[in-house]
């Protein structure tokens, strides 16, 4: 299983656009992604309810996980995208 830890960039957190931005990102990959807070149980990163149920604020570490062909690459992009302010390229 590969694993990333990653700082929420956008300013607000994770909520309404910049989750359902990574929701969007994380359903296109060809490996299922889980997300959740460091000291808690991941949730499927698929779901915008879930992420958005994680209440995540601005400047928050996340921990992205999957497992497969393709897991490491799935990962980096979507660490990518979290690590950005989405709410300022709006």
């Amino acid at each position: 299983m590969s694993q990333r830890t990653v700082t929420v960039g956008s300013s607000v957190g994770l909520h309404a656009r910049p989750a359902s931005l990574f929701v969007q990102a994380a359903s296109k990959q060809q490996v299922p992604v889980k997300i959740g807070r460091p000291d808690a149980d991941p949730i499927d990163a698929r779901s915008i309810l879930g992420v958005l149920g994680l209440g995540v604020k601005g400047g928050e570490e996340v921990v992205l996980s999957a497992e497969g062909d393709g897991a490491d690459a799935a990962l980096e992009e979507l660490v990518a995208l979290l690590a950005r302010d989405l709410d300022a390229e709006a």
